[in-house]
C-alpha cells in the first residue's frame, strides 16, 4: 500500500508528540513492507516567492516533502488568518503530491499552516482521507482552548467573537488585553456579524475577522467528508461532535507507542533522598513548566532533584523565565533533548514524571512512554490525562496551574512509605504502535476495498 502521511511540522527540527506519532507510525509501516512519505510544514524566516516554497529532504529513509510556510500573503491570499487554516497554495502542492505519488491512502496527523483544504484535495482526486486530532487545532485556532489569561475556552462562540477578542488581547499587549477578555460574548459576536455585512469596507482587520468567522464552519465541512477520524481520547471526540462532526466518522482510538525499546529497570520505593522527577516536553508556557519550578521552591532541594528535558530555542523569552525561577537550585538541571529511542533510558533515571500542563491537554505520548516504562505521573487534572492516569493508583493527579497543589502532590511522594512504590506497580503498558497501525490498517483496507 502507498500512504501519504501529513503532518504540521517534522524531524529533524521538531520532535513534539504529534512528529513522534507520525515518524512511529510511518517506521511501522515501512517495516511491514508499505511505500511511505510524509508531507509537513517549516516556518520561513525569509520573504520567499510562491515558486520557492516547497522543498523536499531524506529522513531516516523517509522522504519528505514540505512546505515552507509564513504569515504573509502568497498563493493569491491576503488574510493571514486564512493563510493558517486553509492555505491555497499548500493545497496546491498537496495536489501536485497526490498526482506524483498516487497513493491509495492519506492520513492526516496535523493541518495547521497547511489547512484542511488538503482534505478537498484528496477527495477530488478520489483517495480515502483520514485524521487523528493530536490537539484541538480543528476547532481552536490557537489549538489550546485556552482564553486569555489561562481560562478554559469551549471553542469558537456562535460568530467566533470570543476568538477575535483572543486575537486582539494578544495584539495589545497585557495591561489592555485583560480588560477587553471580559467583553462578553455576545457583544463580541455582534461586532463580528457588523465586521460581516458586505457594507463594511474590505480593509485588512475586517477581512482577518471575517476569516475567524468562516474559519470553523469551513474546517468541520471538511471534516465531514472524511473517511474515519480516529479521536484520542473522550475529550476530543465530544468536542468535535459538540460542533458538527460526524458521529458515524468518529472512532475511538488512542495513540500508540514505540514498545520494542529496551526498559531500563529501576527501583522505585520512594525511600531514599532526593527523589528523582523528570518534566520532558515543549519549553512553552501552556506545558507549565514554571509550575513545577514554583512547586519546588517550597521543598528542600535535598529531597527533590529535577531533570528538565525540552529544547530552549523555541520559546526563548519562556525559557529564560525557567531559568530564572530556578535560579541557583543546584538540584534543577536544564538537560536540552534527547532522540525519542533512547526515552526508556531517560526514565531508568527517574522515580516520577511531572506534567504540570496549564491548558486542556490532550493525551501526552509522554505519559504513554512512562507508563510503559512503570514510572509513576504527577500530571495536571484534566481530561485527556484524567482518562488514563488513575489518581492514587499509577499516578496522582492536582489542579491546573496550583503550585501548591503540585507541591502537596511530590510531598505524598516524599512522605507516605510505599506511595511510590505502589504507583510504580500498577503502571498498565499501554497500547503498542503495531496495534494502531493495525487499526489504521483495517480501516483503510475497507476504504480502498
Amino acid at each position: 500500500m502507498k500512504v501519504l502521511l501529513t503532518v504540521h511540522q517534522f524531524f529533524p527540527e521538531f520532535s513534539a508528540g504529534t512528529e513522534v506519532l507520525t515518524l512511529s507510525v510511518a517506521n511501522a509501516l515501512i517495516a511491514r513492507g508499505h511505500e511511505v512519505i510524509i508531507l509537513t510544514g517549516y516556518p520561513a524566516n525569509d520573504v520567499l516567492t510562491d515558486a520557492e516554497r516547497t522543498d523536499d529532504y531524506l529522513y531516516e529513509g523517509i522522504r519528505v516533502y514540505r512546505f515552507l510556510h509564513s504569515y504573509v500573503p502568497m498563493g493569491g491570499q491576503t488574510s493571514k488568518i486564512e493563510i493558517g487554516f486553509d492555505n491555497h497554495l499548500a493545497a496546491d502542492f498537496f495536489g501536485r503530491l497526490l498526482v506524483e505519488f498516487k497513493p491509495d491512502v492519506v492520513h492526516f496527523f496535523h493541518l495547521n499552516r497547511l489547512g484542511t483544504g488538503l482534505i478537498d484535495k484528496a477527495v477530488a482526486a478520489g483517495v480515502p482521507a483520514f485524521y487523528t486530532p493530536t490537539d484541538f487545532w480543528s476547532v481552536c485556532p490557537t489549538a489550546q482552548l485556552l482564553r486569555c489569561g489561562g481560562r478554559a475556552c469551549a471553542g469558537p462562540s456562535p460568530d467566533a467573537g470570543n476568538c477575535a477578542i483572543h486575537f486582539a488581547a494578544n495584539m495589545l499587549g497585557d495591561r489592555v488585553g485583560k480588560l477587553i477578555t471580559a467583553v462578553p460574548d455576545v457583544f463580541s459576536d455582534y461586532l463580528v456579524r457588523i465586521a460581516r455585512s458586505p457594507l463594511m469596507p474590505s480593509v485588512s482587520f475586517v477581512q482577518e475577522l471575517r476569516a475567524l468567522d468562516g474559519r470553523l464552519e469551513r474546517n468541520v465541512n471538511r471534516l465531514n467528508v472524511l473517511h474515519r477520524i480516529f479521536a484520542p481520547n473522550k475529550m476530543i471526540e465530544e468536542l468535535l461532535l459538540r460542533h458538527g462532526v460526524r458521529k458515524d466518522i468518529l472512532v475511538r482510538s488512542p495513540y500508540g507507542i514505540n514498545l520494542d525499546l529496551a526498559v531500563v529497570p529501576r527501583e522505585r520505593n520512594g525511600g531514599t533522598r532526593p527523589l528523582r522527577l523528570g518534566f520532558i516536553g515543549t519549553l512553552a508556557p501552556h506545558k507549565g513548566c514554571h509550575v513545577l519550578l514554583q512547586a519546588l521552591q517550597g521543598l528542600s532541594s535535598s529531597d527533590i532533584n529535577l531533570k528538565i528535558y525540552g529544547k530552549q530555542t523555541d520559546f526563548p523569552e519562556y525559557a529564560a523565565r525557567l531559568r530564572q525561577l530556578a535560579g541557583d537550585n543546584a538540584s534543577v538541571e536544564f538537560c536540552g533533548t534527547f532522540p525519542n529511542n533512547e526515552i526508556f533510558g531517560v526514565f531508568g533515571q527517574l522515580d516520577a514524571l511531572v506534567v504540570p500542563s496549564v491548558w486542556n491537554e490532550n493525551t501526552p505520548l509522554v505519559v504513554y512512554s512512562a507508563q510503559a516504562a512503570g514510572c509513576p505521573v504527577v500530571a495536571s487534572d484534566v481530561p485527556g490525562i484524567a482518562e488514563v492516569v488513575a489518581d492514587g493508583v499509577d499516578g496522582l493527579l492536582f489542579e491546573p496551574g496550583s503550585a501548591s497543589e503540585l507541591e502537596r502532590a511530590l510531598r505524598r511522594l516524599l512522605d507516605c512509605p510505599g506511595l511510590l512504590a505502589g504507583l510504580a506497580l500498577n503502571s498498565k503498558s499501554p497500547k503498542s504502535v503495531s496495534s494502531y497501525v493495525d487499526e489504521l490498517l483495517d480501516a483503510w483496507h475497507s476504504a480502498v476495498n
